[in-house]
């Protein structure tokens, strides 16, 4: 059977050249991965389909040891909490809960989770800007430290605290200035503005609450570990402020999360494992700049909320090639059964592509489209690659961190996630989408249902 004429193009190929920045515009050699924590590409294809999310539980184990590892050997008293918004599915928060770690919590879906989980209320931090009335009074009974938000969430906690007769420790979140740009102003009560002291002074005032705890989060894939010292510093100084004039001790310091996965972030040119701060840096200007802000005799205890460092190289997702065309511009596009629908994180990363087999022929640079009919539904746009065959599958990672969250029921149902174990076993944990999941909660008023002729 012959092959469909193709026009042939003629375009530059700058194969192993540097880039300005020293880097090399196309990885040398072609990555081929058969299997995953010895679990082959094609068993898994072959029983659960494409596309396809694999967790490695063996790799989710071992970062958070590494993070814990590198936090518990520098200071005495640490209490990590997984970050639910980053991955909620029920598998990856037991096994971090198996580990010891806390639940972190930004609504009260999110609560609700974490309880059913069996989580109890005074082992979850709750944080966010949005919190209603009625989960604030189901945390406040069972024991949740609240990080208050807003103004408006000191009076309604206030009413609920009233309501219960309890008076409830809270803690606030604080932005500030620690270089990062841009800074993140939308949370929490701004420290060099004075806005933080006045909510420390309306709590301490309305006498209904008792303030014992600060909380700040500085941003999400912090590459300058120097911004997290300026935050411990300016967070310690602050809480010495309120012991000193207005008598409360801050137990706790929650640094939040923001740390970096081994990802590549659009617009870093450098690779990962030159651009990516290693955690072992990370924790030592935390705990560096918390030892020596301190008071002597004085540990409050550090929170730490890592979930992206901890989950995203633990996540691959195996897509398949279903159709290829040229483009005008003489770049080959690529039709993937997965798209931004699953894969969210695809407007900010270059993930690792690696191919399921040896493939032949020249490699070229490529765009890697997604099946939405959507134009901004792209994958990749600086692929390159090898002529891929129809059927092929790519495994790109990590993507462990925020597309299970963040996914979409858009077009196309959702897809299967397994979890290979420990030792070899492959569980599904979560199943891919029918349409009775998505019809589910609709309801067709009978006016407007087809009638039989």
């Amino acid at each position: 059977m012959r092959k469909p004429y193709e026009k042939p193009t003629i375009f530059k190929l700058h194969t192993g050249m540097m880039n300005k920045f020293g880097s090399f515009a196309y990885p040398l050699s072609r990555r081929v991965r058969t299997e995953i924590d010895s679990i082959p590409i094609k068993e898994l294809v072959e029983k659960y389909g494409t596309p396809l999310f694999v967790f490695s539980e063996k790799t989710l184990r071992r970062k958070f040891r590494e993070i814990k590892q590198a936090f518990t050997t520098r200071y005495p008293n640490v209490e990590f909490t997984w970050s639910y918004k980053t991955n909620y599915l029920d598998a990856i928060c037991a096994i971090l809960h198996d580990e010891g770690e806390t639940a972190e919590v930004v609504s009260e879906f999110e609560y609700e989770k974490a309880r059913r989980l069996g989580v109890p209320g005074n082992q979850i931090i709750f944080n966010g800007p949005y919190k209603p009335k009625s989960i604030l009074k189901t945390a406040i009974k069972e024991g949740a430290k609240i990080n208050i938000d807003t103004f408006e969430e000191i009076t309604d906690i206030e009413e609920v605290a009233a309501e219960l007769g309890i008076k409830p420790q809270v803690g606030i979140r604080l932005n500030m200035d620690t270089g990062i740009h841009p800074q993140w102003s939308r949370f929490g009560f701004n420290l060099e503005s004075g806005q933080a002291f006045d909510a420390v002074k309306r709590i301490t005032y309305g006498g209904q609450l008792e303030l014992c705890g600060l909380h700040c989060h500085i941003g999400t894939f912090i590459l300058e570990p120097k911004a997290y010292e300026t935050e411990v510093k300016k967070m310690v100084e602050f809480a010495y402020r309120i012991e000193d004039e207005f008598g409360l001790k801050i137990e706790y310091i929650d640094v939040g999360g923001g740390f970096p996965s081994k990802n590549r972030l659009k617009g870093v040119y450098l690779p990962p494992e030159v651009a990516v701060p290693s955690i072992e840096e990370i924790a030592d200007r935390i705990c560096s700049a918390l030892l020596s802000s301190l008071r002597p005799g004085d540990f409050p205890k550090l929170i730490i909320e890592s979930g992206r460092a901890i989950v995203d190289e633990a996540g691959y997702l195996i897509t398949q090639v279903h159709a290829t065309k040229r483009l005008p511009d003489g770049r080959k596009g690529y039709i993937l059964d997965a798209g931004v629908n699953i894969l969210f994180t695809a407007f900010w990363y270059h993930f690792n592509i690696e191919i399921d087999r040896n493939v032949t022929g020249p490699s070229e640079p490529c765009i890697l489209y997604g099946p939405l009919c959507m134009n901004i539904d792209v994958v990749d746009d600086l692929a390159y690659l090898p002529p891929l065959p129809r059927g092929t599958n790519l495994i790109l990672s990590p993507v462990g961190a925020y597309n299970v969250t963040q996914w979409m029921q858009f077009i196309r149902y959702r897809p299967n996630v397994v979890l290979i174990g420990e030792n070899g076993e492959v569980d599904l944990i979560r199943e891919a989408e029918t349409l009775e999941d998505i019809v589910n909660r609709e309801h067709l008023p009978e006016r407007l249902k087809l009638k039989e002729d």
